[in-house]
This record gives structure tokens, sequence and C-alpha cells, in this order.
């Protein structure tokens, strides 16, 4: 009984150990059979993208653009800041005499010449004074020649004499002191201009450098402006500068660098840039609020394009220019920038035509339809 179960379980065993041997050539061609369903399956999916690209692509439209025909242009690096008008001089006249004020003689706004007479300081006691020191002064000059006779025929002594001698020197000195006084006590200015303020009334008493009056000229003025650190550089080699003023309808005048401060404000850090400005129709008021035009840098015959047709990526900026109905990218430096235009320093040559409207989503070599082909940066902007 035993041998006959042996043999019958010899054969099952020959053939399992055969089913094994056979399986993992069966699983390598499974896995073959796979891999090729799958690579012909993404054969038939490129086709089918690349036909739906062809397709797309004879579908599309050409982009509108705009373009600019570059020209050669002046193109400046400016800026624009705040200044302050004052009066090219301000004279602060002074009382030097005390007294009351028993006279005036001007009126604010009035225009008046050096040497004119403001107001005058009462100078009774000068006066009187300076009539008894004159009367003193004479009576001591008779006495004076009497001894100096007296002296020459040796009537009189030498001490005598330089008695006689003193007391004249001394009473001419006190008589020009009080005709000084009395001469201090009628006011006057020392140069001409406008009376800007009056300080004083008839009647009002005034001591020894009480103002009087206020003087300015304004036949010229100062535009004051600050200029911050990092374009004081550029300033230094500006002589000219162009000051608007908004109060006189935007009225432009020219001025001319007068004074630059070796110091800058401790507070706002600016170094302060006095500008003259010739004002013969006094038109520009003290303390009128302007903006002055400083053109650091100019560039002559430069190649301009909107700052809005740049467009920047990793390798810099570039631009797109239309030749033959074709899009195509160029890179560019820039240079100087002047509002909302800036400077290609290189990349581009007059003539060519930039797209400066409908460059946002273009492709480089892409077809595109011009709409619009603008002359200048005037037709862009209006």
């Amino acid at each position: 009984m035993a041998q006959i179960n042996e043999s019958h379980s010899v054969p099952g065993r020959r053939w399992a150990r055969r089913l094994w041997r056979v399986i993992p050539a069966l699983l390598v061609l499974v896995l073959i059979a796979v891999i090729v369903s799958l690579f012909n399956r993404i054969g038939v999916e490129k086709e089918t993208i690349a036909a739906e690209k062809m397709s797309a692509k004879v579908d599309k439209v050409d982009t509108n653009v705009v373009t600019l025909t570059l020209k050669p242009q002046t193109i400046s690096d400016r800026i624009s800041l705040p200044g302050e008008v004052s009066p090219w001089v301000v004279l602060n006249v002074p009382a030097e005499l005390p007294g009351t004020i028993t006279a005036k003689h001007i009126t604010e706004g009035e225009r008046v010449d050096k040497d004119t007479l403001l107001a005058t300081v009462d100078a009774r006691d000068a006066e009187n004074s300076l009539k008894a020191t004159q009367a003193n002064y004479e009576a001591a000059a008779a006495t004076l020649e009497r001894l100096q006779g007296l002296y020459d025929k040796q009537l009189a002594t030498r001490a005598q004499l330089d008695d006689a001698i003193a007391r004249v020197d001394s009473l001419k000195a006190n008589m020009n002191l009080d005709a000084l006084r009395v001469k201090r006590s009628r006011i006057r200015t020392s140069m001409s201009g406008l009376v800007n303020h009056v300080f004083v009334e008839v009647g009002q008493y005034v001591g020894v450098g009480d103002p009087v009056a206020e003087i300015i000229q304004m036949d010229r003025v100062k535009v004051r402006v600050g200029i911050p650190e990092s374009d004081v550089e550029a300033v230094r080699k500006i002589d000219t500068f162009s000051v608007r003023i908004d109060a006189l309808g935007g009225r432009v005048f020219e001025g001319r660098k007068h004074y630059l401060s070796r110091t800058a404000d401790p507070a706002a850090r600016l170094y302060d840039l006095q500008i003259e400005v010739a004002n013969s129709d006094h038109a520009i008021l003290p303390d009128m609020f302007v903006r002055v035009e400083i053109v650091k840098r100019q560039a002559s015959d430069a190649l301009a394009v909107p700052l809005f047709s740049v467009s920047r990526s990793d390798a810099g900026n570039y631009v797109f220019v239309v030749e033959d109905g074709v899009a195509k990218k160029r890179p560019v430096v820039l240079g100087i920038q002047e509002g909302w235009i800036v400077e290609v320093a290189e990349g581009l040559s007059p003539g060519q035509a930039v797209v400066v409207v409908g460059q946002r989503d273009l492709q480089d070599d892409e077809a595109v339809s011009v709409v619009q082909q603008a002359a200048s940066l005037e037709e862009i902007r209006g």
C-alpha cells in the first residue's frame, strides 16, 4: 500500500515544480504586454494633443497690437522739488534815538528810494543841547583865538593855550554828537525798495533799536529749495533752473544759482539752494509756493519708449518689435527715465516699431495684427 501512494505522488510533484518554473515567465510576458499597451496609449494621446494644438494654431486669431515708431529725441533725468519765495533783501529799519514819534512819512506798500524819510522822533532835547554846545564852542573858539595872539606876543603861557585848545576840541566833539542825535531823529532808509511793514504810529514812544519799518527789495527774489544729499553733486554742476508758480497760473520763470549751502539742515538733512529770479513786474510775492525743475542729466538723440512697454525676465529687460507682421523679442538696456518714458540705451535702432499695447501675452515669433502705428509718444499719451 505504501508503495502505491509513493508512485502516485511523484508525478504530481513534478508537475507542480514545472508550474512554478513557468509562472515567472508568464509574469514577464504579462508585464511586457502591459508596457506595450501603455506605450501605445501614450502615443495615441500625444497624437491627439498634437492634433488639438495644430487645430488651435490654425484657429487662433493674430493678436492686435499698437506700435510706436522710434525716432531720436531729447530725454532728461530731472527732479521736481518744492520751494518758497523770499525777498532779495529784507531791511529792518530801527530807531536810533529814544523818543516819541512826531511824524510818519510813509505807508505800507509804498515804493521808496534810498535816504527817503520814514518817520521823525521828537528831538527837541537834542536840538537844545546842540544850540547850547554850539554857543559854548563859538565862545571857546574866540577865547582860543585871543590866547593864540597873546601867546605869540609871549603874554600867555603855553599851558593856557593848551587848555583853550582842549576846550575847543571837546566842545566841537559834543557839538558833533548833538548834531548826530538830531540827524538820527529823522529816520531814513539806507536802500530803495517797498515798504512792507510800518511798526510805529504818531505819539508812540520808541527806544534805541525798536523797529520802525521793514523795507524789501522785490525787483529780484530768492527761491529757496532744499536739496537732498543724493542730488547735491548734480546741482553743483547746474547754473540755471526752471521755477513754476501755480499761484500765477503755472507761469514758469528762469532762475540762476545764487548760493548752495555747504552744510545741511540738521533736522531735514537738506542743503539750502538759493536761486535768483528776476521780478521786474513784482508779480512774484514773498512766501509763494514754487516747484523747481532740476535737470540732472540730459541725453540728446535718444530712443525712448513708454515704461509700460518694457517687460522683465530673469535674463533682463526686453521689448517686442514688429517685423513683417511678427513679434520679435529684443533684449534692451535702459538709461534715463523721465516720468512715464525711459531711454533705451542699447538694443534698438531708429525706425523700429516697438509694441506698446498688447505685448503682455505675446510670445517670440508670434504673428500680430498692428491696429495702430503711433509716430510719437504724444499720440500714445493723448
